[in-house]
């Protein structure tokens, strides 16, 4: 699976919108989608159900809303229509590869992607991540990679993060370095270890580990829980029993929002699936991915959008900007009032929650957990 963007100036499409595109799944293997919800199948399908569903959301939104001419010259590589087959060039490509680490060595990295292989050079300024920032031939075959290709060559592993994950939500149960961790009404209860190495590093963002008290937390994916090793944000003062009010405003929501863009793993959906979930999902749309407690408020005034929306996601870090289709809601998202600190303070809230390759290909630090974001409602 490979993803492609290129860095654009502005939101208001004074310069060329990078285009994305998703060639395919390969971690795993599973079945290959694009923008445009188009479908093939690897040998080993998984969540075939799920990218299935993403693919018709796709098409029957383009059924309904035709792109009209774009009064900015915002949404295509030369302005005016947008339409799915318009990506960035090979040249300027920057993209992102996930799949099962097969073999390593000081100059080579091989991953699996279905019934095929893929070689990629390690230069000596290729970094890697695993728990830690590591040497990339340290890495172990069958950990699960999300790469970042070299922007000027595509047979070069940039940047390496090998099984990360993470976990966001509300705890609802500890036992001494154990919590369980409520992530949405539609996935599986999280199970977070800390162990001693870096329960002093979390506590001091998260120091209150009662149930009720939200989490985000990113370390090391095991088989079926999480070692947390590194805190994503710093932890509200409140419980989600006792949000505080969002504050009251008037007037029509803003073109554009600005505030921070997160990551999230795949759960459900598709390995290698370009999207974003969004915190504000139309609630006629039965989005069942509510917090225990119910819909949240949340901090940020955003207009509801439906599942196939497409959304114009800018890096304010790096300058890369995508347009993403919203494939879910984003429940914990809405619970968090935070700042991202990537590059300057971001305001306060959490606009988008992307997908693990969406979230690198636009530039984004996985281990950092967020990035300075600004997003506009796209076609």
């Amino acid at each position: 699976m490979t993803i492609g963007l290129k860095p654009a100036e502005s939101l208001d499409g004074s310069a060329a919108v990078t285009q994305c595109r998703d060639a395919g799944l390969i971690a795993r293997g599973g079945p290959m989608l694009d923008v445009r919800g188009g479908r093939t199948c690897c040998d080993r399908c998984v969540s075939t159900s799920a990218a299935v569903r993403i693919a018709r959301r796709r098409l029957l939104k383009a059924a309904i809303f035709r792109p009209e001419d774009d009064q900015g010259g915002a949404l295509g590589s030369q302005g005016g229509h947008y339409h799915g087959s318009e990506f960035a060039e090979p040249g300027e490509l920057a993209r992102t590869v996930m799949g099962i680490i097969l073999d390593v060595s000081p100059q080579v990295l091989v991953t699996g992607h279905g019934a095929t292989e893929m070689r990629l050079s390690l230069t000596a300024d290729a970094t890697a991540w695993r728990g830690q920032p590591a040497d990339p031939a340290s890495l172990h075959p069958g950990d699960l990679a999300v790469v970042r290709l070299h922007r000027s060559r595509r047979d070069v592993a940039d940047r390496i993060w090998a099984n990360i994950g993470r976990v966001t939500g509300t705890i609802v149960k500890r036992d001494r370095g154990t919590l369980l961790v409520d992530v949405g009404a539609t996935r599986d209860r999280e199970v977070v270890v800390v162990p001693p190495r870096a329960a002093s590093r979390i506590q001091v963002r998260f120091p209150n580990t009662e149930p009720g008290y939200l989490i985000d937390v990113i370390g090391l994916r095991r088989e079926d829980w999480l070692e947390a090793l590194v805190p994503a944000t710093s932890q509200p003062a409140y419980p989600v029993s006792r949000l505080p009010a969002p504050p009251l405003v008037s007037g029509h929501v803003p073109d554009s929002i600005s505030g921070s863009a997160t990551w999230r793993e795949p759960f459900d959906e598709p390995y290698g699936v370009l999207g974003v979930a969004y915190p504000a999902l139309d609630p006629g749309a039965g989005c069942a991915e509510e917090p225990a407690g119910g819909a949240a408020p949340g901090f940020v005034r955003m207009p509801y959008l439906s599942v196939g929306s497409m959304l114009r996601i800018r890096n304010d870090c790096t300058a890369s900007m995508c347009m993403l289709p919203v494939t879910g809601c984003a429940p914990a998202a809405r619970l968090f009032n935070d700042r991202c600190l990537t590059c300057g303070t971001s305001p306060r809230g959490r606009i988008a929650e992307l997908s693990m390759a969406s979230f690198v290909a636009l530039g984004g630090e996985l281990e950092r957990g967020c990035f300075n974001a600004t997003i506009a409602i796209g076609h």
